[in-house]
């Protein structure tokens, strides 16, 4: 009774799951081309205060030079945010895909239907594969970001004690 129970929870999760490494997995690209862009503006205006594309921290102190550091900081940590939570959530999310259509891979297996466990195969290592990919691209850009948001805080601090 709990058996079959705790199996058809986890399969009505196979859907929303795969949905959500899809998003995940769009989003990572989307911001790809955003830090692209980005690194391209910075490459092209060193540091000017009135480019908000290439840096967003600075043309956020340039609105209002009153803010204190803490919250130049918080700014830069929201802006972060989405970036850090894919990279942390898409390796879940793919391990999660890769588990609920293993049951059925392999109680099609033990039936001798080998094209069912192909299936559900299939479905396990492409959730994995796009989870990782979009955890991948998602960590390295955050990381970078981070390095950048705190070069700007830097500069932002050095003009304050000045």
């Amino acid at each position: 009774m709990i058996d079959t129970t705790m199996y058809t929870l986890s399969q009505l999760f196979l859907t929303p799951t795969l949905v959500l490494i899809l998003l995940m997995f769009v989003y990572s690209f989307i911001a790809l081309g955003a830090f692209i862009y980005e690194g391209i503006s910075r490459k092209k205006n060193s540091m000017q205060l009135d480019t908000k594309g290439a840096y967003p921290i600075l043309h956020h102190y340039n609105t209002d030079i009153h803010l204190s550091m803490e919250k130049l900081e918080l700014f830069a940590y929201k802006k972060l945010e989405h970036i850090r939570n894919v990279s942390r959530i898409a390796p879940m999310m793919g391990l999660i895909a890769t588990l609920i259509p293993l049951g059925p891979a392999l109680k099609a297996l033990t039936d001798g239907n080998i094209q069912g466990m192909s299936e559900g195969l299939i479905i396990a290592f492409s959730g994995v594969t796009l989870g990782l990919i979009a955890a991948s691209l998602t960590y390295w850009i955050g990381n970078v970001k981070k390095r950048w948001y705190a070069d700007e805080l830097h500069i932002i601090e050095i003009a304050k004690a000045s």
